[in-house]
């Protein structure tokens, strides 16, 4: 299917590895091109020479931090009108809330919920103007099935969704969609970082927690980048147009709903 992404313009958020990776490739592969954004100067020119081989699309590597004004400022001198947003930034760590400080919370939501939220304000009405835009928020099941361990991630990231879902019915009419990826557990180094602290409170070893979190999913098996890629890109694609506000749970079938 041409999912009509040609030509496109796109920025994907901390897009050196794992998830944001996926996307920026899916989306190149479709013909767009991509400003990857991450801290890491070195993964991140890595990752854009190996999207650049792999699918011939120009790639533009911005060292920043998304979650600093002075980093989305950055990035969007590299792409000061995006066509699509991929809003993603590494979460929280793993804990107990007891543990928590005011500042642990603040961080928390600035990076998860403010964060994203001000990269849409400084590209959407840009998009409305043109006709066509595409954001696409990665936040995590936990949006739906809270996960005790990360109450901060649960927290900031249902924030979000509560703001996006308002916008979104109001700037679909000019086919401009907003929707979140909500993923579950997928071979990312944040899901290694997560099965460690299981591990480690429930005294066993990693490799132990690592098979029984996959053999506790109905595929049995984790998620790969690559299939998240492919999801963003069809919620970005002309396609896509009708559906806004909604968030696509990709688990493996391990959220245990109807809805």
């Amino acid at each position: 299917m041409d999912l009509g992404l040609a030509g496109r313009k796109a920025i994907v958020c901390a897009a050196s590895k794992g998830l944001g990776r996926g996307c920026a490739t899916a989306l190149a592969r479709e013909g767009c091109e991509v400003v990857i954004a991450a801290r890491n100067a070195g993964p991140l020119e890595d990752t854009a020479q190996a999207i650049r081989r792999a699918t011939g699309a120009r790639v533009h590597a911005v060292v920043a931090d998304v979650t600093t004004e002075a980093g989305r400022a950055k990035i969007l001198e590299a792409c000061p009108e995006p066509d699509i947003l991929v809003n993603n930034a590494g979460g929280p760590p793993p804990g107990n809330f007891r543990n928590w400080a005011r500042e642990d919370w603040i961080k928390a939501v600035d990076a998860n919920m403010i964060t994203p939220i001000l990269f849409i304000k400084a590209t959407i009405d840009g998009m409305i103007a043109r006709g066509f835009g595409r954001v696409v928020n990665i936040t995590s099941t936990s949006v739906k099935a809270p996960i005790a361990i990360l109450g901060l991630s649960n927290g900031a990231r249902a924030g979000l969704t509560g703001f996006v879902a308002g916008l979104a019915r109001e700037t679909v009419r000019h086919n401009v969609t907003i929707n979140n990826m909500l993923p579950g557990p997928f071979d990312t180094d944040r899901l290694r970082s997560t099965i460690e602290a299981t591990a480690k409170a429930s005294g066993k070893s990693f490799e132990v927690a690592r098979v029984e979190r996959m053999a506790g999913n109905p595929a049995a098996r984790f998620g790969t980048a690559e299939e998240f890629g492919d999801m963003c890109a069809y919620l970005c694609s002309a396609q896509a147009g009708f559906i806004t506000g909604q968030n696509i749970v990709l688990d493996g079938g391990a959220f245990p709903g109807t809805l």
